[in-house]
């Protein structure tokens, strides 16, 4: 199951947090102590004072139980944003339940914020009536160890709902997705959670690389029929999407039927783009493999093929029913791809996250390190950013940073380069046009360049590239109007801003 439990002391904000939390994530909401007290026909307080706390711990118990869903399947329970109270998870059998159910997320505040929230409302805590200060005091100091045992957790002090909603989605690593259908985002067990999903008359579209490390254990898990494409950006092209629609049909796939698109960029691209044309659109489900598809291409419905004049040129917004972005897949890649995807981490650390930005600064061990924490921010800036913007008519074009020089670069290079290379030489060059046309400082340019270098990207156009069809590949580029092309440029790291730009050849000029 894939419960969420808000733990922490009382005054935290676990029922408002949760409840709003509950409301973005489109699932139910429940508070335990609310369960507790129907269940028993009488408020806590009146528990507490007329059978004792031992009696209130039975029923507690019995009503996570209750709400959790104790059945034989998790299929037979739904996911619940569950706030329980302040010591709920002091008895082991409660943590068990409650640790196999879903993720616990523990609220923390300082003393002085507690008091302040609890200041009108201690008559209705048992544990807190008397000499709040003290009880307060003694009862976080008894509980310091019980509490410091849980690894996820949010300071609330000096936030607002919104922004501690924001930071649980985000520590969390789940999301749910509206301004273009709805679907959700979540950072975990690939395989569980397809297991436990309904899904009919599947077919896993993958390529040769992937294959080899994920294609059985998820085909024999979901008992789904599979078809292989080449790998590589060269591949990406309408004689594989014509591949895929005939391998379609050869497996009997109806309107019914989903199509999960395991791998890289290129492969989410291809079978989302084959899913929305096939029998004029039929769902897919994006499980990436690659960490540049993780935080960036398998997120906001892109779909589509490239054509010898460009990437991207043929497409569609068509989004998934369900991304499924499991870190561990990560550990298969190679040290270039790897570093690769970093460059889409930068780019949005550039656009909206500085400490984010940060963490690429720290190097590729770290990151290998952590990789599920750069993960789950890299991916919540891309949900923010096409959530405000959905079809790219304004903001959602920042995420374009880098990628009108990366994309010719990459093209130009004859696909030698990988994307995540391109895009890093393009965010340098870019970096330093936005500086010398007064747009950003040099102390910007330079921080760029230091966190692509931190992570041995490159960040300058390989002297034998010809400048000429770097500028053409450019001038094709899906972001252009009719007389000039729009770049997304840094103005300090954590914004972006667009720019219309005429004078391609100004934009090369210290990009040698």
């Amino acid at each position: 199951m894939n419960h969420i439990f808000f733990y922490g002391p009382s005054g935290t904000g676990k029922s408002t947090v949760g409840k709003q939390l509950a409301g973005s994530l489109k699932l139910p909401f429940v508070d335990l102590d609310r369960v507790i007290e129907a269940n028993a026909g009488m408020p806590i307080s009146q528990i507490m004072e007329t059978q004792g706390e031992p009696v209130f711990r039975d029923l507690e118990t019995i009503a996570l139980k209750q709400t959790v869903g104790h059945a034989s399947s998790v299929t037979d329970a739904e996911s619940k944003v569950i706030a329980l109270g302040g010591g709920a998870l002091l008895r082991d059998e409660n943590r068990a339940i409650a640790e196999s159910s879903g993720q616990i997320l523990l609220l923390m505040a300082e003393l002085t914020t507690l008091l302040h929230r609890l200041h009108n409302d201690s008559s209705k805590r048992p544990l807190l009536t008397g000499d709040l200060g003290t009880k307060l005091s003694a009862l976080l100091e008894k509980r310091e160890s019980h509490y410091n045992s849980f690894p996820l957790r949010i300071h609330v002090d000096n936030k607002t709902v919104e922004q501690n909603v924001h930071q649980a989605q985000v520590i969390l690593g789940r999301h749910h997705l509206s301004a273009m259908g709805e679907y959700d985002v979540i950072v975990g067990d690939v395989g569980h959670v397809l297991s436990v999903t309904n899904l009919q008359n599947l077919i896993i579209v993958t390529d040769e690389n992937v294959a080899k490390f994920h294609l059985e254990k998820i085909q024999s898990a979901l008992n789904a029929k599979a078809v292989i494409i080449p790998a590589g950006e060269e591949h990406k092209t309408l004689e594989t999407i014509s591949f895929l629609w005939k391998s379609f049909l050869e497996n009997g796939l109806d309107r019914k039927s989903t199509v999960i698109a395991l791998g890289g960029g290129v492969t989410g691209d291809m079978a989302g783009f084959a899913a929305a044309t096939y029998m004029r659109g039929i769902n897919w489900i994006a499980v990436p493999t690659t960490l540049l598809s993780m935080v960036d291409a398998s997120i906001g419905g892109k779909t589509g093929f490239d054509l010898p004049e460009g990437k991207n040129l043929i497409g569609a917004f068509y989004p998934p029913k369900l991304v499924l972005a499991n870190p561990s897949l990560l550990l298969t890649l190679s040290e270039r791809e790897l570093r690769s995807g970093m460059a889409e981490v930068v780019k949005h650390g550039i656009i909206s996250d500085p400490d984010l930005f940060a963490m690429c600064n720290r190097g590729m061990d770290w990151v290998k390190d952590n990789l599920e924490e750069v993960v789950k921010r890299a991916i919540a800036v891309k949900i923010k950013v096409i959530e405000e913007d959905p079809y790219e008519k304004g903001i959602r074009a920042a995420l374009n940073l880098g990628h009108t020089v990366g994309h010719a670069v990459e093209l130009v290079s004859r696909f030698e380069l990988r994307h995540g290379e391109a895009i890093a030489i393009g965010m340098a060059v870019e970096a330093a046009y936005a500086a010398r046309v007064g747009l950003t400082t040099s102390g910007v340019v330079k921080a760029v360049q230091d966190s692509l270098s931190a992570l041995d990207l490159p960040i300058a156009i390989p002297k034998e590239m010809p400048r000429g069809e770097i500028i053409r590949a450019m001038r094709v580029d899906k972001k252009k109007s009719a007389k000039s092309i729009r770049f997304a440029l840094p103005v300090e790291i954590g914004k972006a801003e667009l720019l219309d730009v005429t004078d391609l050849e100004a934009v090369l000029d210290d990009g040698r």
